[in-house]
């Protein structure tokens, strides 16, 4: 009589190949990943910027009222209000992001780090306003307004 035995499973050494292949993997596609993300979080506080701007824009037109616009790029932070301050939106751009530059470029001496005023004035003329965003990889947008046509947009 003869007798089978069914052995059935993985050997350790299986096991091994298999999670190696897998790290493999996974360290070849996590590159490609974190850049995916990095481009998408640029993109969307680029978005979020133009959207501050644009609420900013119209509120001087709709309400008629001067609306300042607080840039400050060592706290990562856009601040638009009223002078009576009954309009205030604050903008807090994400940690992985960083304001690089403010436009117009100030003139020499001065701390590009301190904050940067622009008044928004009802029926004026709109500033010339740029935001330079990047990622701490070197990725980097600028968001921009418009000063012909007073409308907010992102470029790269």
């Amino acid at each position: 009589m003869r007798h089978e035995q069914n052995q059935r499973g993985v050997t350790l050494l299986e096991a091994m190949i298999v999670v190696a292949l897998i790290g493999m993997m996974a360290g070849l596609s996590y590159p490609a990943v974190s850049s995916g993300l990095d481009t998408l979080r640029l993109r969307s506080t680029s978005d979020a910027i133009v959207s501050f701007l644009n609420i900013a824009l119209d509120h001087a037109d709709r309400r008629q009222q001067a609306v300042e616009v607080i840039i400050s790029p060592r706290e990562n932070l856009l601040l638009s209000r009223t002078a009576d301050l009954g309009f205030m939106r604050r903008l807090e751009i994400p940690v992985q992001l960083r304001i690089v530059s403010v436009q117009p470029v100030l003139p020499t001496g001065l701390d590009p780090g301190e904050p940067r005023h622009f008044v928004l004035y009802p029926g004026g003329s709109v500033p010339r306003i740029g935001i330079e965003i990047a990622t701490f990889q070197g990725r980097k947008r600028l968001v921009s307004v418009d000063p012909v046509t007073g409308s907010p947009g992102a470029s790269q």
